[in-house]
């Protein structure tokens, strides 16, 4: 017979099995009361759009009939949502891509400036600007008009400076004038012309604007010599009342055309025209025709059409890269800062240089954050739609087209399938869980280690 316990407190005896039960369903019922809300609004707002998606693709525009797999056949046959499907794979690769490198790229740089926190804010700013704003911006970034379009007053800023423009971009001749088109934007006489008898070359539609300051009325050239003369002027009198091809006297010179002599096919002597529209040629032009190079009548450079079928993707690419390269810079950024410096040190004392240490040190270290970013950003463009809906205009939304663009596309409007416009959907959904599928790979792989 045991003897009683004596001094201390008395054992507490442990409960019974039914009583701990009891406390884990209580316990369970409350959390599960509390997740309730939250698994209602899920179910209601994701899961049922999903599964209601899935089955709506597997009929007919109308929704009354079976169409089996016709709705992801057309996905993969249609040319339009071809050029969708093919555009969103270029979005995926370069998008991410660029806007990841510029982000590590701003990150270790600023580390070395002495304004890199502001330089960090600068690039960071337009994360919040919305994507409406943002396309409202780059639409008239992207002008064809230099006047608006900021893109292309730069472009033909610098065009302008290293390239001359043209003097009289629209000039021409008229029928009844002695010249006629030389193919190639350029002009020639109808006859070969003859030293000791002038030249006559006249044009119309110069604007006003166009004609130089310091043009004079055109008058006939200076009687001898043994050289080809002549005048090049516009031969049009303000009000009426100018006769063509003759020189009136309200009617200006052509100042700084060039005049060329061809004979079979080269070109033997040049000359410009002065104020007054004079010009002379040398003996070697007699028996020539006389040419006006296409480099008198270019059409002004209006910089690039940035909004074009050719340039509409890559344009609305970079507008994407300016907003979101400031997301990838603070997020390397903050993974930089907790790189261990004793590693970077160690390299350089090695005998590494700079480039180096970031490419076999700081890349490698990086990896993991700079993964999250890559994948971040390959989901968000697999969804983009905004900026391309916003920017391109309407006549060249079909090379702009996005499967997200397609999506509103074909499940609004007069003409809306909606079978095809969930297929769609299904198809992002996939896409985005196979982005989701790797990354999560990897953050496993990574908890491993």
């Amino acid at each position: 017979m045991t003897a009683p316990a004596t001094g201390g407190a008395a054992a507490v005896p442990p409960a019974p099995p039914a009583s701990r039960k009891s406390v884990t369903g209580t316990r369970r019922l409350v959390a599960a009361g509390f997740l309730l809300p939250a698994l209602v609004l899920l179910g209601a707002l994701v899961v049922y759009p999903i599964g209601y998606s899935v089955y709506r693709s597997f009929f007919d525009q109308a929704g009354s009939g079976f169409a089996g797999l016709d709705n992801y056949v057309e996905i993969f046959t249609d040319d339009t949502i071809l050029t969708a499907v093919k555009n969103n794979a270029v979005w995926v690769v370069v998008a991410p891509t660029v806007a990841t490198a510029l982000g590590l790229i701003f990150a270790v740089l600023t580390e070395r400036v002495r304004w890199g926190t502001a330089f960090k804010l600068l690039v960071f700013m337009p994360m919040a600007i919305s994507m409406l704003a943002a396309g409202i911006i780059f639409r008239l970034v992207y002008e064809q008009d230099p006047d608006r379009g900021v893109a292309n007053a730069v472009w033909v800023g610098v065009h302008d400076t290293f390239a001359e423009s043209a003097r009289y971009p629209k000039a021409r001749p008229l029928p009844v004038h002695p010249l006629e088109a030389a193919g190639g934007g350029a002009f020639v006489t109808k006859e070969p012309v003859r030293a000791g008898t002038p030249v006559q070359l006249p044009l119309i539609g110069v604007a006003a604007p166009d004609m130089p300051e310091d043009a004079r009325p055109a008058k006939p050239p200076a009687p001898g010599g043994d050289g080809v003369a002549g005048t090049a002027w516009l031969d049009f009198t303000r009000g009426g009342g100018g006769r063509p091809n003759s020189i009136d006297a309200e009617e200006l010179g052509l100042k700084g055309l060039k005049v060329e002599a061809v004979r079979d096919g080269r070109v033997v002597a040049t000359a410009t025209a002065g104020a007054d529209g004079t010009f002379t040629l040398p003996r070697e032009a007699d028996g020539a025709l006389l040419r006006l190079p296409e480099s008198n009548f270019r059409e002004q450079y209006n910089g690039v059409d940035w909004l074009g079928p050719s340039l509409v993707t890559p344009a609305i690419i970079g507008s994407y890269v300016w907003m979101w390269a400031g997301f990838a810079m603070v997020l390397i950024a903050a993974g930089l800062a907790s790189l261990p410096r004793e590693l970077l040190e160690a390299a350089r004392v090695d005998g590494a240089g700079e480039w180096q240490v970031f490419r076999r040190v700081t890349v490698p270290l990086l990896a993991p954050v700079l993964a999250v970013v890559l994948v971040t950003l390959m989901i968000n463009v697999l969804k983009i739609f905004d900026l391309v809906f916003i920017i391109a205009p309407g006549s060249v939304q079909d090379d702009a087209n996005v499967l997200a663009l397609q999506l509103y596309r074909s499940s609004f409007g007069t003409d809306a399938h909606l079978g095809v416009g969930s297929a769609i959907s299904v198809l992002l959904l996939l896409l985005v869980i196979l982005v989701m599928f790797f990354n999560i790979r990897r953050i496993r792989k990574e908890g491993r280690r």
